[in-house]
């Protein structure tokens, strides 16, 4: 096997990674439309404070075990340490973030009327809000594998680390 071959092999086996961090994403949807209708009787929809926090728990406990597995398989198969990966971010990048994270809060604010966080709390209260965050802290870990992945793939494929 040639080295562009090995290469080529390589960036798929980061692209499938990628591939099964977004099919990671789909388990929620067998567990809300599928398990838990069965388990509870109803749908999604008709779940009490406790079904629907026990969904986000189930949900982060499932998410935590693809991501664990996710990350073992790049280290073990693909000697690929998502967490020995530390480049200096220069202070464009910084700047650049930080009027993205500008520009998010305030299309936020204007799409909700004020603050996403502020009016889902009011909504929820207190309880639901802590889970429903918690929920989305490993959907976020889900979600920056597919990127973290993909951008390898893309990497290896492109012979472009930029």
């Amino acid at each position: 096997m040639t080295d562009n071959q090995c290469k080529a092999k390589k960036g798929l086996a980061f692209f499938i990674l990628s591939l099964l961090a977004f099919a990671g994403m789909g388990s929620e949807i067998l567990l809300a439309f599928f398990i838990e209708p069965l388990v509870y009787g109803k749908g999604l929809w008709d779940f009490s404070t406790r079904e629907i926090i026990s969904h986000w728990l189930v949900t982060c406990i499932i998410v935590l075990i693809i991501i664990f597995l996710l990350v073992m398989l790049a280290k073990k198969k693909l000697a690929f340490d998502i967490f020995s990966q530390r480049n200096a971010i220069g202070i464009k990048r910084w700047v650049l973030c930080l009027g993205l994270l500008v520009v998010s809060i305030v299309m936020s604010a204007i799409l909700w009327n004020g603050l996403k966080v502020v009016k889902e709390f009011q909504n929820l209260g207190w309880l639901k809000f802590i889970f429903q965050y918690l929920y989305y802290l490993f959907e976020t870990g889900l979600f920056v594998l597919i990127i973290i992945f993909a951008q390898q793939a893309g990497e290896i494929w492109f012979r472009n680390r930029s």
